[in-house]
């Protein structure tokens, strides 16, 4: 029963799950391609519904991916609740100080990214030098499309242009039809900047090329930079690509569900939207984005219920977390129902409450005195409380000499096992013809009918390394 339970987990060590997720296409639909190996849910075709909703079927569960319903609250746009903006036209210096050379080796190394500068709709994964603020949350990957956005969610699906972006403009480019079109950026630990250079859109290529940026400062400051805008961006758009400036962010939320396998329903909600007036985007002009406090800035109850930085924003005790419960972590919000606990409660409630628990937990009795600080996390005796006397029954001496025993027996057994292992081990390699290794052999092929797994293909293409490219490119067909 050992040496199958070991084979068993040799086999499954060696197998490397792939998650697939299915849906019908519709518009944006992207192929994802991360740097290193990674389990990235990729292969969506995705299908309105005809309430204008973009609904998925996933393999294995369910994804949807929608704005607000009207019990919550609509999506927000331009409220100037999480990001002010401002625009600059090609005569402001501004524009020119936003506009960072790729040339410069100042600036810092460049890479141009050889895979989307020779792609159509593709995005890979790039991980950043620094954490980033984005709507309050700190993000230190990103993916970048060849559409001339960036993706900032943690789910990763072909509708990459549904939400939770930063969009200088993004439209349906393709860099693979020019060898002088190409996707390139750069990070110097202060700034990560993006330039999509020379690209061009299908079916418009003679009527010129775009070339623009979008920098993300450490700080969480957005730089949108335009430098060639050959055509008005109300003539740009696609019914297969939206075209976009601005940026997105949303939460998920799982349901449980009867219609799926898992049991489970994940919806993506987009909680708010900045978008970008389009006519403000020439040549040679700039959009500054910058970021307002929000409420999971505060660490504190007493910051987040009386900061006159942030408003709407409640404390919850069990998460110790403020929040307006409209940010990514709104299924812990849900989960611990923070919005009940937090409903007309004070700081004073939950510092009561909290010293009335340690009270309560306390014995009460005089023979027992503290001792050294009660550390979190720690459980013992020892650390908790101290008799006064040194007293040690004959029982408790009794429980740890037995104890003592069993755990020596355990690792005296655990020894023998290791050694009949790599016996076996010897054996097989040394007579591979014996009639021992040629009956394990067998009985491995016929007890063992669920180690036969089956290979999956995921629906983008893998890069191992800096630059090491793999050429079977296989989309997920419906199931």
């Amino acid at each position: 029963m050992w040496f199958h339970l070991m084979m068993l987990f040799l086999c499954l060590s060696q197998t490397e799950p792939i998650k697939v997720w299915d849906q019908q296409q519709t518009d944006g639909a992207y192929s994802v391609i991360p740097q290193q190996r990674e389990d990235l849910t990729a292969g969506f075709r995705a299908r309105r519904s005809f309430s204008g909703r973009t609904s998925r079927a996933v393999l294995g569960g369910g994804l949807t991916i929608n704005t607000l319903p009207n019990n919550i609250t609509h999506v927000v746009k331009d409220s100037g609740k999480y990001y002010t903006w401002r625009s600059f036209g090609p005569e402001d210096q501004r524009s020119q100080d936003l506009w960072f050379d790729m040339t410069d080796v100042r600036h810092g190394q460049v890479r141009v990214h050889s895979i989307l500068s020779n792609s159509y709709k593709q995005a890979v994964r790039v991980a950043l030098s620094f954490d980033f603020p984005f709507y309050g949350h700190y993000l230190r990957q990103i993916i970048i499309a060849t559409g001339g956005f960036i993706y900032t969610g943690d789910v990763v699906h072909r509708m990459l242009t549904t939400t939770q972006y930063i969009a200088p403009l993004m439209a349906n480019f393709d860099p693979s039809y020019s060898k002088d079109s190409t996707v390139q950026y750069l990070d110097n630990g202060e700034v990560f900047v993006v330039q999509w250079e020379r690209v061009r859109l299908p079916g418009k290529e003679a009527n010129g090329a775009f070339t623009f940026q979008a920098a993300l400062y450490k700080t969480g400051r957005i730089s949108f930079s335009y430098r060639d805008i050959p055509l008005s961006l109300d003539v740009i758009g696609s019914v297969e690509h939206p075209v976009k400036a601005g940026l997105s962010d949303a939460f998920m939320v799982v349901s449980p569900t009867s219609q799926s396998p898992d049991g489970a329903q994940q919806t993506i909600y987009e909680y708010h939207r900045v978008e970008i007036d389009m006519t403000k985007i020439t040549n040679r002009s700039a959009v500054e984005l910058t970021p307002l406090p929000t409420c999971l800035l505060h660490d504190s109850c007493e910051l987040c219920l009386s900061s006159n930085q942030t408003s709407g924003c409640s404390w919850c005790n069990v998460l110790q977390r403020c929040s307006d419960g409209m940010d990514r972590h709104r299924q812990e919000w849900l989960d611990y129902s923070c919005s009940e606990e937090s409903q007309g409660a004070t700081c004073d409630d939950y510092f009561r409450d909290d010293s009335f628990t340690v009270s309560s937990a306390a014995p009460d009795t005089d023979d027992i005195t503290p001792s050294t600080p009660k550390q979190r996390g720690c459980k013992t005796d020892d650390q908790i409380y101290k008799l006064g006397s040194d007293v040690k029954t004959e029982s408790s001496t009794k429980s740890k000499g037995l104890s003592h025993t069993g755990i020596i027996a355990g690792i005296a057994a655990a020894l023998v096992l290791l050694l009949a292992l790599i016996l076996v081990a010897v054996c097989i390699h040394c007579f591979p013809i014996g009639s021992s290794s040629l009956y394990l052999i067998q009985r491995r092929k016929s007890y063992w009918p669920s180690m036969k797994f089956q290979k999956l293909q995921p629906g983008y293409t893998e890069v191992e390394g800096e630059g090491h490219e793999k050429y079977s490119i296989v989309e997920a067909g419906p199931c």
